[in-house]
């Protein structure tokens, strides 16, 4: 019997009755999103605080975010990125690596030269704007959060359509809000009993370099200008060298006033008593059209066609997960989360680029998105049917692949090293963590294999260069040592509190598996695309050391001898993450995986490190650990009632949780070449399940 998919997703619509500090409501497209308070705007700000890392600066989750902005701070002369290079001692003579000259590992405040910091904060992700209720809506010269009396505010997923309903200073408001699926364009439905004219106000901030707060209010530094005619206005923003703009058109006449320097207030002129006003406000990077050639957005009533079709659409296909017939008391939630997820990671997650782990709300590392949380952002989309939408950001691998090779070269190594923490230039971030990392590096490999299984050889087989690329680098990046292969110094492994000493250490077991199991599938794409084979990925392939044992376990590195019990418990990643391979044994694993569950500090985890137990727990044959995982009361796996993975107050939500989620359940549910159906899930689970691609075996 097939799954009556809308009743699966409507029963985890989001309703609420008050506001949620925490959790506000968010539409978008994948490349661009903005998130609402209970008006259905983006009224109150300051309802949602976001402390980032800062509390002295602080932000709003209120946010409107696309791919395409970006702003850089002027400096002049610009720092080049090899002021921050720092050679190192290897095997191989002296590598440059991209670091920071005066900071001390770990968390504390960020430290560096002047060149360096300016580095790690340009380019920045720009807050595009604020959308909310003018005043004159309610005949009021400003508003208060006070005056706000929420009734319901719905999210339906089906649909994408938000309805919000309310009181402002004792009229009742009902307003529609819905995101284009292909443009960067919101549309509003607003019907009052006010006898004043619905109106909208918006703010536009400057660019912030902060950490998690995209918002600064530098009056002197940019430029708002307004142009209009009866039923349409342009407004151009000017940042340095970012310009943008913002387009209004309405179902009918406007007013148009700009009080203040970088505040606009849109009005209807004439509208009937009881009539809703339709307003859309489009987005798009690049400078105005010229005099007398006003771009036009899109019809808002065109808005909520497309978002009703696309969303439908996007439910009715690809992947589902049914468990309402479970008797396990935890079912209901557990399928709330991968609803929510689902619906968070196509908004989020499915854009032009890869994500930053913050999505398309708010920032954090300064909108820079992290190549080694892409996999956990994304692959899960092919496991569930959907590969388009990781397809869209591959290309951009495409476009810095000669950045990545000038990596490898410059390291005395051949194929493409890809970077960790960048923004859409491609260049890396000074950093004392992030160029130290190569576990990000098998990810196109793995992207690849998925899409192949998805798709087909023929689709998947345009990443062939990207993945042959990657292998070359992972072929010729190990050291010989005593005629083993193996990953030296400097480096990071996953489980980053090794950091200080990443000068010595070699050998970390989830690294040298995904290494091995990364090659592996290079060496046959290559048969399958009938390519000659590469003799060389073939001998480092067969001589990678194998992963070190310490009392039964796997420790998280071979050396030095040192065993940390916080941070990622990434060892469990080498089989989970990484399908089967010759290195490691299940039974050890299986010790290793009580051992870590036995006394891990939990506290110092993060969002994805609870799919990447329950995907060992279920390869490993322990379905009851696997769900175990998933639902651990633990403060950094909670799930706000908006589907959001809140992580802590700096770190508010955490995509790379929602994403691991995904993927975990794709395990569980379909399996893996030769499992069984659902092999992670225990009795109390039924399991019913379309759409989903099994995993690697």
């Amino acid at each position: 019997m097939r799954i009556d998919r809308r009743s699966l997703v409507q029963r985890h619509r989001i309703r609420r009755t008050e506001t949620d500090s925490r959790a506000p409501v968010q539409l978008g497209n994948g490349e661009f999103g903005l998130s609402l308070d209970i008006t259905g705007l983006q009224t109150f700000p300051e309802l949602h605080p976001h402390t980032g890392r800062d509390p002295e600066d602080p932000g709003s989750l209120l946010g409107t975010q696309s791919q395409w902005g970006w702003h850089t701070t002027p400096r002049d002369p610009r720092p080049e990125l090899r002021s921050a290079l720092r050679s190192f001692d290897t095997a191989r003579g002296e590598v440059p690596y991209v670091d920071l000259s005066t900071r001390t590992f770990g968390d504390g405040p960020e430290t560096g030269t002047a060149e360096e910091l300016w580095l790690r904060q340009n380019p920045h992700r720009l807050m595009l704007g604020w959308i909310g209720l003018a005043p004159s809506a309610v005949g009021s010269e400003e508003l208060a959060a006070e005056d706000l009396v929420p009734i319901q505010q719905e999210l339906d997923l089906w649909t994408g359509i938000a309805e919000s309903e309310f009181t402002l200073r004792g009229f009742g408001f009902t307003v529609r809000t819905a995101v284009h699926p292909t443009r960067d364009a919101v549309a509003f439905t607003i019907r009052t009993d006010s006898p004043h004219p619905p109106a909208l106000r918006l703010r536009f901030p400057y660019g912030s370099g902060a950490w998690g707060n995209a918002v600064s209010w530098a009056e002197e530094r940019h430029s708002t200008t307004v142009q209009g005619r009866r039923e349409t206005a342009q407004i151009s923003r000017s940042l340095d060298e970012t310009t943008y703009v913002v387009s209004v058109d309405a179902a009918g006449p406007l007013k148009i006033e700009q009080p203040a320097r970088h505040e606009v207030l849109i009005a209807a002129e004439a509208l009937a008593q009881e009539q809703p006003w339709q307003v859309a406000v489009s987005f798009r990077s690049g400078s105005p059209a010229p005099d007398g050639d006003h771009d036009s957005g899109v019809t808002p009533a065109e808005v909520f066609e497309q978002s009703q079709t696309w969303w439908q659409e996007h439910w009715s296909t690809g992947g589902v997960v049914d468990l309402a017939e479970s008797t396990d008391l935890r079912a209901p939630e557990l399928e709330r989360r991968i609803v929510l997820s689902q619906y968070l990671t196509a908004i989020n997650c499915s854009g032009s680029t890869p994500p930053q782990e913050t999505g398309l709300m708010i920032n954090s590392w300064r909108g820079k998105f992290h190549l080694e949380m892409h996999w956990w952002h994304a692959a899960h989309f092919p496991v569930w049917g959907r590969p388009e939408l990781l397809m869209r950001s591959l290309q951009w691998y495409r476009d810095v692949l000669p950045q990545a090779r000038q990596t490898a070269a410059a390291q005395g190594v051949t194929g493409a090293r890809w970077p960790k923490q960048v923004g859409p230039d491609g260049e890396e971030t000074p950093s004392d963590i992030g160029p130290f990392l190569l576990w990000q590096q098998p990810h196109l490999i793995y992207f690849a294999e998925l899409l192949r299984r998805s798709t087909g050889m023929d689709q998947a087989s345009q990443y062939a260069e990207l993945v042959f690329e990657t292998a070359e680098f992972m072929a010729t990046h190990p050291i010989d040592d005593d005629g083993a292969a193996s990953l030296e110094a400097p480096l990071i492994p996953a489980q980053e509190c090794y950091g200080d000493v990443k000068e010595e250490l070699a050998d970390p077991t989830f690294e040298l598996a995904y290494w091995h199991w990364g090659l592996n599938t290079a060496i046959r794409w290559r048969e399958l695309l009938g390519l000659e084979p590469v003799a060389a990925w073939a001998r480092t392939r067969d001589a990678l050391r194998p992963p070190s044992v310490r009392g039964g376990v796997y420790p998280a590195i071979r050396r030095p001898v040192l065993d940390r019990r916080t941070d990622h418990p990434s060892v469990l990643g080498a089989l989970g993450v990484v399908p089967e391979t010759p290195l490691i044994d299940e039974k050890i694993m299986e010790n290793t995986l009580l051992d870590v569950l036995g006394d891990w500090d939990w506290e110092s985890t993060w969002g994805w490190d609870y799919p990447m137990i329950a995907m060992s727990a279920a390869r490993l044959g322990r379905p009851e650990l696997a769900v175990d995982a998933l639902l651990m009361p633990a403060a950094k796996n909670t799930f706000l009632s908006n589907g959001h993975n809140w992580q802590n107050e700096g770190l508010p939500l955490y995509l790379p949780g929602n994403g691991g989620l995904l993927m975990a359940v794709g395990l569980m549910a379909a399996g893996w070449d030769g499992s069984g159906d659902a092999p992670g899930f225990p009795s109390g689970f039924i399991v019913k399940h379309e759409g989903l691609t099994q995993l690697p075996p």
